[in-house]
């Protein structure tokens, strides 16, 4: 059984962001949701990330809006 909860590094081996990029994307208000049980801890449900990884699915490349 998979844990519930992850770690950014397990999110950047999901993702293939990186540990940096996934911070920016927390900071912007992006990517996928995060849980802050410290001041000094972020965590990851690893469901979410998969289904906000699955939300950015495309069918053509061109200009698209990315939220």
């Amino acid at each position: 059984m998979d844990k519930e909860f992850i770690q950014p590094e397990a999110v950047s081996e999901i993702t293939g962001l990186s540990v940096g990029a996934l911070a920016q994307l927390r900071y912007t208000g992006q990517g996928p949701r995060f849980y802050k049980p410290t001041k000094r801890t972020v965590l990851y449900k690893r469901q979410e990330v998969v289904e906000w990884v699955e939300s950015t699915a495309r069918t053509r490349t061109g200009v698209e809006s990315f939220a």
